[in-house]
């Protein structure tokens, strides 16, 4: 089964967060995903935990920075309880702290699969979510998020497919790749060259380049469940929304 998600990073510009969980159950989503400046401090989690209650939405997924997970693996785990999140994703790594190798992607891996165990433990799901320079060659040759799974073999992938576009691949080939670790994925779109300048180059689904028809058809293949909606910058948070799980329901 699909669910449609929708991550709140896309509708951060347009606050308050109660009038944005109400807009996105509204639209007909069941659920919504995290993302960490949400829930910075306890009053913030509690203040999500019932705008999440009256909206009546779920929260499946959520992303948390990797430092809060290995540093305060038991604090993740306590937000993921309050918040309902069976499933967290380690989102970004900055451009300083990105290896410069295959070798180096490899620990990175194995340095993401040693954070998550204590998630893990507890039931969670723990994996990677992607953007565009994992699948950019480093100097030797590699591409880093082939070296991430082989460091890490047991990590979840939530696939960013526009970025994976971005970083020059076949999304195809990586949906046939690695299929079986996908277990969440976002579902963005790509404006035609020179359009949507002020969106920073991203479009609402459907309303873009990507062939999202044909990328549905494969990604029902694998183990994803939920389907998180996500524009970086769009300059109507509810336009954004609506037509995205239209345009997804639709496919």
């Amino acid at each position: 089964m699909t669910d449609f998600s929708f991550q709140l990073y896309s509708a951060r510009n347009f606050p308050p967060l109660a009038d944005v969980l109400s807009m996105v159950a509204s639209a007909g989503y069941k659920g919504v995903e995290g993302y960490g400046a949400l829930y910075a401090d306890d009053a913030k989690v509690e203040e999500l935990k019932r705008n999440l209650a009256t909206s009546g939405l779920g929260m499946p997924t959520g992303h948390f920075s990797l430092q809060m997970i290995e540093d305060a693996p038991g604090k993740v785990i306590g937000i993921a309880r309050a918040l309902g999140i069976e499933t967290v994703y380690c989102p970004y790594l900055l451009p300083d702290e990105r290896p410069d190798s295959g070798t180096g992607y490899e620990e990175f891996g194995r340095r993401l699969a040693r954070a998550g165990a204590p998630l893990r433990a507890e039931g969670l799901g723990f994996g990677w979510h992607n953007h565009d320079f994992e699948f950019q060659r480093t100097t030797d040759g590699a591409i880093p998020q082939e070296a991430i799974f082989e460091g890490g073999p047991d990590l979840e992938w939530e696939a960013d497919i526009a970025w994976v576009i971005k970083g020059g691949a076949d999304p195809f080939h990586y949906i046939e790749t690695f299929g079986p670790k996908i277990t969440a994925v976002h579902v963005k779109d790509i404006a035609p060259a020179g359009a949507n300048a002020g969106e920073d180059g991203w479009a609402d689904v459907g309303q873009g380049t990507m062939d999202w028809k044909g990328l549905m058809s494969a990604l029902r293949k694998t183990p994803a469940r939920n389907f998180v909606m996500e524009h970086d910058n769009p300059s109507d948070a509810k336009r954004f929304a609506e037509r995205s799980i239209a345009a997804a329901r639709a496919l």
